[in-house]
């Protein structure tokens, strides 16, 4: 089936979002929306959806003017939406999620759960996707929940496909079984819509890639072209896609941890053992596939983990049963993993959370009052230092992208005397130009002599900012290897390996 965009405009007050799109999608053809967070690509495939109405312009499937009052009108005409935020009922089976809103019944009327087993175990041969009918969504890693969203929308007879941001949670492993996976859905005459704004899938995957900027579209590229040419028209100007760095110069400053056990409420060992020094001077990167002990090591650095044994000396001075407080105020800056839940509070103005862990004293408070001018002069200040794009002071942090977002969480946490700073998970999410910058403040403050830790499941970035990397699995280091290791290298260790010639 053909899909047309013509002339799609959307607003939202004062905001453009879409600007008169026009976008043509072949059967059979991986088309790549390109952009920045913020640029309007999730708000086009909204409209597509029918989860937003357009102020202006038409649908086209196949020559024939669509009319979507909803998802479901979408559906019925052959739209299937797999969300970068998946939309399943995580105490559901596998089967009960497929045919949720679309429930067949028997003659007795009761719900047909067999039929609906039937069509996933078909689906699911088809692709070698290997997924269980009977598995309980929650219980399934991230990857085969994404699956699941494909069989959904496969299930409905989907001949048009929309993924929006569909790598944003996955691991190297399981972004490349979901690349293979595309090409099948192609192969057989599916036309797909890929959302991204990660410039090496875009290369792998697509037949045609159309870029869009502040709601327009600036232009289409080849799969061929540079990333740096993509990179370009992205933002509208040059961006550095090399992180440059001198050789690092180690200080006596450090943190060091030495038998750190962290266990959960039943005692299961989540972080068996860990030892490992960071320098003052130097990026210690943690890489290993989501869900093996990293999240926890790192709560566990900044007081977020109860049941914690062994030793974090920062300087010197014991950090294990110290309160999250005590901690920030030891100098520990911290970059959480979900800006969103743990970094921000979305209400608040960007002003507000800029002070949100120094409102107990000076110079945002005196006698016991807040100064508001002081507060802002300093929200301005950061503003400008890290190029956040917003409205004022007083926006909502919630109405940021994502990048934004990111850069209120790091303006806060660099604009303080550290002593450490840890960064998990510091681009997720992020489009490009706000990696170059955020890049750019991490090797800066490794270069003023602060011990840096990044923790980051993507290989690309642990390869650009690590001077050594620590590689976890099943929460044990299963070594500490260079930062220039060979990725195959690093892949192999994130599965379990032991590098013979890593310091462990």
């Amino acid at each position: 089936m053909k899909l047309e965009l013509r002339g799609i405009t959307k607003t939202f007050g004062a905001l453009t979002a879409n600007d008169h799109i026009d976008l043509v999608v072949e059967p059979g053809e991986i088309h790549c929306l390109l952009g920045e967070n913020g640029a309007g690509k999730s708000t086009l495939m909204n409209v597509l959806y029918g989860l937003l109405q357009a102020d202006a312009g038409e649908i086209l499937l196949d020559g024939a003017v669509q009319h979507f009052k909803g998802p479901g009108d979408a559906m019925k005409a052959g739209i299937g939406m797999v969300h970068q935020h998946f939309m399943l009922i995580p105490v559901f089976t596998v089967a009960e999620n497929v045919m949720l809103g679309h429930e067949e019944t028997t003659f007795g009327g009761r719900l047909d759960i067999a039929a609906a087993r039937r069509r996933v175990k078909e689906i699911s041969d088809r692709f070698g996707f290997d997924v269980d009918p009977d598995a309980v969504v929650e219980d399934l890693p991230v990857g085969v929940q994404q699956r699941v969203e494909i069989i959904k929308a496969l299930a409905r007879d989907a001949s048009i496909l929309v993924f929006d941001e569909p790598t944003a949670v996955l691991t190297p492993q399981e972004t490349d079984e979901l690349m293979a996976t595309m090409r099948q859905l192609k192969e057989q005459g599916t036309a797909i819509v890929f959302i991204t704004h990660k410039l090496r899938e875009v290369r792998e995957v697509a037949d045609r890639i159309t870029v869009v900027r502040l709601g327009k579209i600036v232009g289409e590229a080849s799969p061929t072209a540079s990333n740096a040419e993509l990179a370009s028209l992205m933002v509208g100007r040059a961006v550095e896609l090399t992180v440059h760095k001198d050789a690092p110069h180690l200080r006596d400053n450090a943190l060091v941890v030495e038998n750190l056990t962290v266990t959960d409420a039943s005692g299961a060992v989540l972080v068996d053992d860990a030892s490992f020094e960071v320098r003052g001077g130097e990026v210690l990167a943690i890489a290993g596939v989501q869900g093996n002990g990293q999240t926890e090591l790192t709560e566990a650095l900044v007081g977020l983990q109860d049941r914690v044994r062994g030793s974090i000396l920062l300087n010197g001075e014991q950090l294990v049963g110290r309160s999250v407080r005590q901690i920030l105020d030891a100098g520990v800056g911290f970059v959480p993993e979900d800006r969103g839940v743990d970094g921000l509070v979305k209400e608040f103005s960007i002003a507000e959370n800029l002070m949100l862990d120094r409102s107990n004293g000076a110079p945002f408070v005196k006698n016991g009052a807040l100064q508001l001018r002081v507060r802002d002069d300093f929200a301005r200040e950061k503003i400008a230092e890290f190029d956040i794009r917003t409205q004022g002071p007083t926006q909502a942090a919630g109405r940021l992208s994502g990048g934004n977002q990111q850069k209120v969480v790091l303006a806060r946490e660099l604009s303080r005397d550290l002593s450490l700073f840890i960064a998990a998970q510091p681009t997720r999410g992020v489009d490009v130009g706000s990696i170059e910058f955020i890049h750019k403040r991490v090797v800066e403050t490794r270069d003023s002599g602060v011990p840096v830790i990044v923790i980051s499941t993507e290989l690309d970035e642990v390869a650009a900012l690590a001077d050594r990397i620590l590689v976890m699995y099943r929460g044990k280091i299963v070594g500490i290897v260079p930062g220039d290791t060979p990725r195959d290298t690093l892949g192999l260790m994130m599965a379990g390996a032991v590098n013979e010639g890593a310091q462990a």
